[in-house]
């Protein structure tokens, strides 16, 4: 029998490679800008077009490369980190593995311009589909700038998995910040088709999250600090009542470079228990310096990911750490009952002299016993004053007695409430009790087979969106004015996401009558919607948009839509009365699919008499 087995070809190992490496641009934005940061460079700036489906390029003043290793980082594992397994364990830099340029070159047009500081002229090399089509001797500033265009142009089906370009520029715009907020040390800028969305200039880590995140970032970070023999700890942690809805600004870098872990995501959250409402997520940028040798980074293809030598311990030191921040500036509550804060001495009086005592003047004639005399006096006299025109009291008192008689036969009395009797016959009693809410999170519903359980989060869902979808549409949705316009405070990409959605938000009956860098303005709301949900709403629809858009062709409106429901519907826990269990049942059968919520969930279920007598066999 013949040999079955076969090496692929080198052009094929090197799409199979970029699978693991490359799954949309902002992994050729990740790999690209750690290139960059470790040649040293001072400034980057990173380019996209299309949310980097035509474009992708970073320009740095690093080092630069010679001609031979040009041509050598674009072949399979070709590295200048590592010379031995053992460097795989004391490893400081952030590409190691030597695959992601030769995987990049493999499915896009990958053009390299390269030159060293020693060096009069450069190079620059063009590769198209992992085979090189030219490399010829250019004029060109230090550094390198390398540019990825057409990604997945060879493998269409990839491409067709791309998502819409907001979704792609978020994912961009996401491993941007991690670049970025790990290393204040460097400048970074980003063009997204030609207009400038960041520029960053050298800073401290504070600064840098401030320009990242928006000015008003800066009143919500606590500092986190702890440097022990096992872990050290620099940062910062968002004071509770900023919490948001969304994971988005949750960061942890380990020798400076961005990862994810749940273990440890979980030691913040347990060190701010008591502190959040339901739902929210706590902010933090974290800094964490371990020893090379006690992690292992080569366990995922992206190097997110990192195992730890002794989780436990770092668990422990992290979260009592994130505590005692807590406690030192004053976030976490205070257990002294009885201490009034009214009562505090303000700063500004703590050095001044201490009041003057106040002086009683007292009048030593003062004699209560002869003004009782005096009172007892005029009392007496009072009795003695003759009644000598009490005649006139009753003048008239006859004719109008008359008139009153004559009125008597027209007076009319108010009609009290009906009583409602106590005992009812058969008939009315089948309508007293139409519903029932259960564990306050299910309203029960009589019906003429069996009975029917309606959640009632999501059969609100379903109401509002349908409503909203309504007005939406037709664009005739009513507005409720504030009587003081309302200033909420956004990043800079966040008003962007909200100018996009301004026309289909104002169709919902929100009024903006300002929108500028950081900060929108709000005159009006949509009726009924209460005017402390207002924040919560935009920041959960922000999120949906950033992260929930599934492909160009999906409607913004019907989004839109979803998010407000989401917000707004009845959560699971409240109570209703009779009259509202009633009118959410009437107003979800009224619905063109009562049979499920926006997110496509059940939103009833029914039990027939038959299933019940089952039961009881």
């Amino acid at each position: 029998m013949a040999d079955i087995i076969q090496l692929l070809p080198d052009h094929v190992a090197n799409q199979i490679a970029a699978g693991e490496v490359v799954q949309r641009p902002a992994s050729v934005v990740k790999e690209l800008l750690e290139n960059a940061i470790d040649a040293g460079a001072t400034s980057i700036k990173l380019i996209v077009k299309d949310a980097g489906k035509t474009l992708v390029q970073v320009i740095d003043d690093g080092k630069g490369m010679s001609n031979t290793d040009a041509r050598l980082s674009f072949e399979r594992h070709a590295t200048s980190k590592i010379r031995t397994a053992d460097d795989l364990f004391q490893l400081h830099t952030k590409g190691f593995r030597g695959e992601a340029l030769a995987s990049i070159a493999a499915i896009a047009h990958v053009e390299l311009k390269t030159k060293q500081e020693s060096d009069d002229v450069g190079n620059v090399i063009v590769i198209e589909g992992s085979s090189v089509t030219s490399q010829e001797v250019i004029v060109t500033p230090k550094g390198s700038s390398i540019s990825v265009k057409n990604l997945f142009f060879n493998i269409p089906a990839r491409r067709n998995f791309l998502k819409s370009n907001t979704v792609e520029l978020r994912h961009v715009i996401d491993e941007f910040h991690r670049v970025a907020l790990a290393h204040p040390n460097i400048s970074f800028a980003l063009y997204n088709n030609g207009s400038e969305s960041f520029n960053l200039p050298i800073s401290n880590f504070r600064q840098r999250i401030v320009n990242v995140f928006g000015n008003k970032t800066n009143e919500k970070l606590v500092p986190v600090e702890e440097d022990t023999e096992v872990l050290k700890i620099s940062g910062f942690v968002g004071k509770p009542e900023f919490a948001k809805k969304s994971r988005g600004e949750q960061y942890f870098f380990v020798n400076n470079r961005f990862i994810k872990s749940a273990y440890l995501n979980h030691a913040i959250s347990s060190a701010f228990d008591g502190l959040l409402k339901n739902g929210t997520h706590p902010s933090y940028f974290l800094n964490l310096t371990v020893d090379p040798q006690t992690i292992d980074i080569n366990i995922h293809p992206t190097k997110t990911e990192i195992k730890f030598d002794d989780e436990h311990t770092l668990y422990a030191l992290l979260r009592s750490a994130v505590k005692h921040s807590l406690g030192q500036f004053n976030i976490a509550p205070v257990l002294d009952f009885e201490r009034d804060p009214s009562l505090d001495t303000p700063y500004s009086y703590n050095n001044k002299d201490k009041a003057d005592t106040p002086k009683i003047e007292i009048d030593r004639s003062f004699n209560p016993f002869k003004e009782e005399t005096d009172s007892r006096a005029r009392a007496v006299a009072y009795k003695k004053e003759p009644a000598s025109s009490w005649e006139s009291l009753y003048v008239g008192l006859e004719s109008k007695g008359t008139k009153t008689n004559q009125d008597f036969s027209e007076v009319r009395f108010e009609s009290e409430a009906e009583t409602v009797s106590v005992f009812k016959n058969d008939k009315d009693v089948e309508h007293i009790h139409t519903t029932y809410q259960l564990h306050n999170k299910y309203i029960v519903s009589t019906i003429k087979s069996g009975m029917m359980m309606i959640d009632q989060h999501r059969a609100h869902q379903r109401v509002l969106y349908e409503d909203f979808l309504k007005n939406l549409t037709v664009k005739e949705a009513m507005s409720q004015q504030l009587l003081f316009p309302l200033q909420l405070h956004f990043s800079n990409q966040e008003i962007v996401v909200i100018q996009q959605l301004k026309d289909d938000l104002e169709h919902t009956g929100f009024m903006f009558s300002n929108i500028r860098e950081e900060l929108v303005e709000i005159t009006g709301v949509p009726v009924g919607v209460p005017e402390s949900e207002v924040s919560i709403i935009l920041e959960q629809l922000i999120s949906d948009v950033e992260n929930e858009v599934p492909d160009s062709n999906f409607s913004a409106t019907d989004l839109l839509a979803k998010s407000m429901a989401k917000s707004l519907a009845i959560k699971t826990g409240q109570s209703l009365q009779k009259d509202e269990q009633e009118h959410l049942v009437n107003k979800l059968f009224a619905c063109k699919e009562p049979n499920v919520s926006p997110t496509n969930r059940v939103t009833f279920i029914t039990m027939s008499v038959d299933e019940l007598d089952k039961k009881f066999i």
